[in-house]
């Protein structure tokens, strides 16, 4: 046997297949096409029939790539009859790819040629369509299932009952699962978990007691534990801890269930209890459990609980966990330390969640340093901005002063979806840029981008903060009259803002009594704060005691009267209000600032001694408080 020394100068197929086994790069495959179009193997259907089969479920983009080359510029001119394997194969890499639209397109190209589609073909268009959420592409492939027979196939019936319950038409599914005339344990466990998660659980109990005993598994049992451990009603954990006692056999997601419907329900002791006693733990178990004691308030606990952990169980999820509980428990500046951890400490690479939760706590503290960071570290490992990531840095820049910047991420985007629209109307609006704002809804309009609820708040308070009060009028017209919406209470909120700022007060107080919803505290408090500003005594008081009465022991009601006591020189009643809180136990929160100073940031409360240069920075005041008074003085 003569082997040859230089095996990228042979002309053997057989060498050629060897050396496509070792490639991974982008630069291996070009000299691989390089080599078959030097040697004429690039002619031979054989060859590349092989290649195309052995490359195009690849997870090497670069690799999968070139499969569908082949499969397009050579295969299709050279043997028009390919054997439906492969193009099985090629419909199987987008449908279980990141392209599964591609799929559908490429098995309609398949039907036209006169391929006739198998069993196999049908499942993977079918999962196709079940993952875009395609209900009228997956219906016609029901219709040509039943043409060329294939309509009692169990598998390919299973794929429909996934695909209408995915599209949310149970109907579909159930007139499938009744009409087959045979099922499978898949079959049924379909319905009933389709029933549990849109929260029918009488049909999905039904149709469970109506199951075959050699179809029940844990499947079947972790679907009606975790329906009612996930419904509403008043009984609906007791109902599962119920059938959580009875299951024959419980697994790692049956215990998962039963610990997430506890703390849905309020019920962390219970999901400790659950949590103590399970016999193997997975990082959903320990995310739910500091996601619980998060959301309860309980942060030391959760991140007791998040050190004491396994490394091998700490993965993305658990780590984003932790860091969404800093941020929504306020503590972002322990949220940014914890991602640090998270990029120089472990092994693990963040994902689109963890940046866009980084992303919020940097948009809180105001650090601008550290968003530009993260920004960079995005670009660096290409992430696109086209979804979350792209709303999250736009809300950063905005948020933390760079307004240029926030525009030059939403100009850059390749795809602008109605939540990068909201978030820059949003940013312009922070920035008192409502003619900007205006023109931006203007554009989004013409670009025919449905808004939403959230773009109309953007779009009111954007017009409020410029003082544009006839064009947040005809803004909240558009959205009644042109678009449809019915306004929320913070719509309302909005227009009494605006018009408050304007100093149309009597318009401002009967739109809130002619509501058609009950106006909360901020909706008065944007009104007595309107009051105060354009010192109406009479409406003040009214709107004031008013709000005192509906929550007695918020501060900001008292200080507003207070203070517009104070701007009329009544400064009995001033006294009277400070005595009225102190009766209540009314404490006012104290104001606070923040200053950053070489990466360090610096936080001060009213009367605050506890900065360890406290002492330094107050000799500091007392000395500018005395020259200036010294230079008020001599100019006078």
């Amino acid at each position: 046997m003569v082997t040859c020394a230089h095996p990228w100068s042979s002309n053997l197929p057989t060498t050629t297949l060897h050396l496509i086994k070792t490639c991974k790069t982008q630069r291996d495959i070009d000299q691989i096409h390089a080599r078959l179009i030097s040697t004429g193997l690039i002619k031979n259907p054989s060859l590349a029939a092989k290649i195309t089969l052995h490359l195009c479920g690849s997870n090497h983009p670069p690799l999968a790539q070139f499969a569908r080359f082949l499969f397009f510029h050579q295969f299709i001119s050279q043997s028009p009859h390919l054997h439906i394997f492969i193009w099985n194969a090629l419909i199987k890499s987008f449908s279980h790819g990141d392209r599964p639209a591609q799929a559908l397109l490429l098995f309609h190209f398949m039907l036209c040629r006169g391929v006739c589609a198998d069993k196999f073909s049908l499942s993977l268009v079918l999962k196709a369509s079940s993952r875009l959420g395609l209900l009228r592409e997956g219906m016609q492939v029901h219709g040509l299932m039943e043409k060329v027979e294939f309509g009692s196939d169990v598998v390919l019936r299973n794929s429909l009952i996934g695909l209408y319950l995915k599209c949310g038409c149970l109907e579909f599914a159930r007139l499938v699962f009744d009409k087959m005339p045979a099922r499978d344990s898949v079959s049924w466990n379909a319905m009933i978990d389709g029933y549990s998660k849109m929260g029918m659980m009488g049909l999905a109990g039904d149709l469970f007691g109506k199951m075959p005993g050699w179809a029940r598994n844990a499947v079947s049992w972790n679907s009606m534990v975790g329906g009612f451990a996930r419904s509403r009603s008043e009984d609906g954990l007791e109902v599962a801890w119920g059938l959580f006692d009875e299951m024959p056999e419980r697994d790692v997601v049956s215990w998962n269930c039963m610990i997430d419907g506890c703390v849905k329900c309020g019920r962390i002791e219970a999901a400790k209890y659950l949590f103590d006693r399970m016999p193997e733990r997975d990082a959903v178990t320990w995310a739910s459990m500091i996601d619980g004691y998060m959301k309860f308030g309980k942060i030391g606990e959760a991140r007791s609980l998040f050190d004491g952990m396994p490394e091998t169980k700490r993965d993305v999820v658990t780590w984003n966990a932790m860091l969404a509980g800093y941020v929504q428990s306020g503590e972002c500046f322990e949220a940014l330390q914890l991602f640090h951890d998270f990029i120089y400490r472990s092994d693990l690479v963040p994902d689109h969640a963890t940046l866009v939760i980084a992303l919020s706590a940097v948009a809180e503290l105001g650090r601008i340093d550290e968003g530009t960071s993260i920004h960079q570290y995005i670009e660096r490992n290409g992430l696109h901005f086209d979804g979350n990531l792209g709303v999250a840095l736009i809300d950063m820049y905005s948020k933390c002063g760079s307004i240029e910047n926030a525009l030059s991420v939403f100009e850059n985007l390749e795809q602008k979806s109605v939540h990068h629209w909201n978030a820059m109307i949003g940013g312009l609006a922070i920035h008192g840029l409502g003619e900007l704002a205006l023109e931006l809804f203007i554009e989004m309009e013409g670009l025919s981008i449905e808004p939403d609820d959230i773009t109309f708040i953007a779009i009111l308070n954007a017009c409020g903060h410029a003082g544009l009060v006839k064009e947040g009028l005809i803004c909240f017209e558009l959205m009644r009259r042109v678009h449809g919406l019915k306004p929320k209470l913070q719509h309302y909120g909005c227009l009494v803002d605006i018009l408050g700022r304007a100093g149309q007060l009597e318009v401002a107080k009967k739109l809130i009594e002619e509501m058609p919803m009950s106006p909360n505290d901020v909706v008065w408090r944007s009104l007595l704060s309107a009051c105060q500003n354009h010192g109406n005594l009479k409406m003040g008081v009214w709107v004031a005691e008013h709000l005192m009465k509906m929550d007695t022991i918020n501060s900001s009601s008292y200080i507003l009267l207070s203070n517009i006591y104070a701007g009329f020189g009544v400064w009995d009643n001033v006294s009277r209000i400070r005595c009225r809180m102190k009766e209540r136990g009314v404490k006012k929160i104290p104001g606070c600032s923040w200053i950053e100073v070489k990466g360090t940031v610096h936080e001060f409360f009213v009367g605050d001694f506890t900065h360890p240069q406290h002492r330094e920075i107050h000799s500091v005041l007392i000395s500018l408080c005395k020259h200036l008074s010294h230079k008020s003085f001599t100019v006078t």
